[in-house]
């Protein structure tokens, strides 16, 4: 896996990220619930000024000993608090429900967009972006779900802010004091405390936990690396036990893991400072109002219920003043998150919109037709001169010549996803093309489905799926089409190689090529398929590419790979000149 660079995102790039669900086709549900957890919100805040004013109500009974007034109190916070209770209920309910429809949405905007155009194919050989998985299934979530719990806690603090600022201000009172021979009278005194505690605990916050956005960012990538490598462990079990490449395999999980680990005492290095500032804001926060409401206490200018009026109104104003620090950690983490999906965005934009060089139309030839065709590597190195050719109903191509050359690269080509490059392939409007590279996917589920892919599983019946796996040498799996598993795991590989075949025969393509999907097999089982594939499919196109020269007698044209000047090839390797083209002779027929 390679690294991608740390993107930094402003606020318009946050907003071309989170807007297009609110314009989408279910915009209007989605503000209808936006609504609904808003108004919600508000109401948990006039509920807490309700409670802000019963302290007072309730205080002053239990100073005065008036038990009826006691009594009404305890009655009154009984229904707000039942009241509370449900408001706070349905508010959790309605953001959770919002949550998964937008992330819903953007997960199928991402996938779609991710699919379109092969993007998921060109992000793999540029590197553009890394762990694409981990970016939709975890940053997605995080976005959508940190973006509605920071932004409504930012609302409700800021009409927290302005519902007790003004109750603050008025119970607070003026406080006087002397300056030299001048008298000094701040009204609402305990608003301007409560302004400048906030003030420089965030400032304090912020210097200190700023770090933490770059280390998320990092975590999450090291995270992300990590679970790649133990897939790939799954993935290729077989292969790593034969080689016996624990040890190997281990050094190199080790040393990913080792990543996480450091940067994880990064993370709690910052978070311990973090928290030791933050706490010692919060639990000074308590004490702070009764330390500068006790004088106007003390001298009877207030009462008790008022001193604790003054103290939940503080401690509102405070709250609300202080979101910034209370959801620092929650912010780093969800800018990394911005972050990375910003990249991650880009990349599939860029991928999807990428001009190729190499123009691919459709004809009605009735021939694929290749028209001065370069192919070039990813970096923009040549790796072909420019090759003119055709592929014609019925003919039988091998290609052939070194590993490296850029066989497969031109069945890319004329599939349409190697960009990278000049010329033009024209193909015929009607022609069905299938392409069987040496490992052939099989997607995890029933064996029927993995024979059908991309087809729906019920495409094909039965009885042809029999047909053709007997004709395959796969009876043993006539009896399977309903089991389910990973079948790129349960196959052997010279298995997975002929159920490519049996997919072929099912699908009768007009042109079939045929990226070393025989590598697997022994001669005998080769040549059977071979021979299967001409009766079954007479008038099919055939392009092979092979290394065994047995299987030239099934062909009757050979396109071979040759370098376009054999005393240049060092020259070649040094300064990226083309090195090969393509010379065509004829084989004897089929």
């Amino acid at each position: 896996m390679t690294a991608t660079v740390h993107v930094r995102t402003d606020w318009r790039a946050v907003w071309h990220l989170i807007k297009p669900y609110w314009s989408s086709e279910e915009k209007w549900r989605a503000r209808g619930l936006l609504a609904a957890v808003i108004a919600l919100a508000l109401g948990m805040v006039y509920l807490d000024v309700l409670f802000n004013a019963w302290n007072r109500d309730f205080y002053n009974a239990l100073e005065n000993k008036e038990y009826d007034a006691f009594k009404e109190q305890l009655w009154r916070f009984s229904y707000l608090a039942f009241i509370y209770i449900a408001v706070a209920i349905y508010r959790v309910y309605l953001t959770q429900a919002l949550e998964m429809r937008w992330r819903a949405w953007m997960t199928r905007q991402y996938l779609d967009e991710w699919l379109a155009n092969q993007a998921y194919y060109r992000i793999e050989q540029t590197r553009s972006a890394d762990n694409p998985d981990q970016r939709i299934a975890e940053d997605l979530n995080f976005l959508t779900s940190g973006t509605l719990t920071l932004s409504l806690g930012l609302l409700s603090a800021v009409v927290t802010l302005v519902s007790f600022v003004g109750i603050l201000w008025s119970v607070s009172g003026p406080l006087s004091f002397m300056l030299g021979a001048q008298e000094i009278t701040v009204p609402g005194y305990m608003v301007w405390f409560a302004v400048a505690y906030a003030l420089i605990g965030s400032m304090l916050v912020w210097v200190i936990g700023k770090p933490l956005v770059l280390q998320n960012f990092n975590q999450q990538r090291y995270e992300a690396d990590f679970r790649f490598g133990l897939v790939r462990i799954r993935e290729y079990a077989e292969a790593v036990a034969l080689y016996r490449g624990e040890t190997q395999e281990q050094s190199q999980l080790d040393g990913r893991f080792e990543k996480i680990r450091r940067n994880w005492w990064e993370i709690m290095r910052t978070t311990k400072r973090l928290n030791v500032a933050s706490n010692f804001y919060a639990q000074f926060a308590i004490i702070f109002p009764f330390l500068v409401g006790a004088p106007r206490y003390f001298s009877g200018a207030i009462t008790l219920g008022g001193l604790m009026q003054i103290s939940s109104a503080f401690g509102h104003v405070q709250e609300a003043l202080s979101w910034f620090i209370n959801a620092f950690s929650s912010l780093a983490s969800w800018k990394a998150s911005v972050n990375r999906l910003a990249g991650f965005h880009a990349a599939v934009t860029s991928a999807r919109t990428q001009s190729s060089g190499i123009g691919v139309a459709r004809n009605n030839v009735g021939a694929i037709l290749l028209d001065e065709v370069a192919l070039h590597l990813p970096v923009g190195a040549p790796l072909t001169t420019p090759i003119s050719g055709e592929v014609r109903v019925g003919q039988r191509i091998l290609v052939t010549g070194p590993s490296g050359c850029g066989k497969s690269t031109l069945f890319r080509a004329l599939a349409g996803i190697w960009p990278y490059g000049a010329g033009s392939v024209e193909i015929p409007t009607q022609a069905k093309l299938l392409f069987l590279p040496q490992k052939s996917y099989l997607p995890i589920g029933t064996l029927r489905a993995a024979i059908a892919y991309p087809a729906e599983e019920r495409a094909y019946k039965d009885r042809a799926i029999g047909h053709y796996l007997e004709l395959c040498m796969l009876p043993h799996l006539v009896e399977k089409l309903d089991d389910a598993d990973n079948w790129s795991q349960r196959l052997s590989p010279g298995e997975q190689q002929r159920l490519a075949f049996v997919r072929a025969l099912l699908m009768r393509p007009d042109v079939l090529f045929l990226d070393e999907a025989t590598s697997a097999l022994d001669p005998d089982s080769e040549a059977t398929l071979y021979e299967v594939v001409l009766r079954e499919l007479p008038d099919a196109a055939l392009v092979s590419i092979a290394h065994r020269e047995a299987v030239a007698k099934y062909h009757g044209i050979r396109w071979q790979f040759v370098h376009e000047n054999q005393a240049l090839d060092r020259l070649a390797h040094a300064t990226g000149m083309p090195r090969y083209t393509i010379r065509a002779s004829q084989l004897s027929s089929p």
